[in-house]
């Protein structure tokens, strides 16, 4: 297993230097380490389902799976479609441990974040980061979503909780599977921790990518069954259509 530095060490204090971007290595114009041409060209979410995020031909619309089946969770906030160089920054973060990409796409993200609050996004109580099963913890070293939670909360000063939720099966790899069977992987696989701060808090549930969304939905059925007033899901990119990449 990886030993993974705490995320305040030398290792990420990189705001504090100059910077190159990290895809087309020009200076960067400001501390974050992508350039404004790289960052523009990024594969911006347009028009999009307000629910789940689901890209859309047209703004303020909500897709049709929505309106038959709301989900659990209130409202999806990610800035991304899961296209390059997104879906290769993801995966090299995700699979090889190139944290400094992972870093720089939460930090990017918190931005889209805080200006979604200042629009018209509640900011939430915690930040809770989706669990990752015990053996492919064992196999990566580290879990995503919690590394992207503890950098959004330090950048937007929401408090983090990586123990309210348990995943208590190991269960397939949701990327080799169909929406169906996605959410058949998912049946009883996560657990609120013992004595859990659930009831009337708003949570925010953070992850890398939104698929089908049914790791979303189980885990945001989970709470608000448990009393909480509002689950929102953060995340990095969300696929074109659903059956296409959580």
């Amino acid at each position: 297993m990886r030993c993974q530095p705490p995320c305040n060490g030398p290792v990420y204090i990189w705001s504090k230097n100059i910077q190159s971007c990290l895809l087309c290595g020009e200076a960067s114009d400001d501390a974050t380490p992508i350039c404004t041409a790289c960052e523009t060209d990024l594969p911006w979410l347009g028009d999009q389902c307000q629910t789940c995020a689901l890209p859309l031909p047209a703004a303020g619309l909500t897709c049709g799976q929505c309106l038959k089946q709301p989900p659990a969770f209130e409202r999806v906030a990610v800035p991304w479609t899961y296209s390059f160089p997104i879906d290769s920054l993801i995966t090299r973060f995700k699979h090889s441990a190139k944290w400094p990409f992972g870093r720089l796409l939460a930090e990017l993200l918190a931005r889209s974040l805080q200006h979604r609050f200042d629009e018209d996004l509640d900011r939430p109580d915690v930040l809770v980061p989706v669990p990752l099963a015990t053996k492919r913890l064992r196999q990566r070293g580290f879990n995503q979503a919690a590394m992207l939670a503890r950098w959004l909360g330090s950048s937007l000063d929401i408090p983090c909780d990586e123990r309210l939720l348990l995943r208590v099966q190991d269960t397939s790899a949701q990327q080799e599977l169909k929406a169906d069977a996605r959410k058949k992987n998912l049946r009883n696989a996560f657990a609120l921790a013992p004595d859990a701060p659930i009831k009337g808090r708003h949570l925010a549930l953070v992850d890398d990518v939104l698929t089908t969304g049914a790791t979303a939905q189980a885990l945001a059925r989970l709470l608000m069954d448990a009393g909480a007033a509002r689950v929102d899901v953060y995340c990095l990119a969300r696929t074109p259509k659903p059956g296409d990449g959580i």
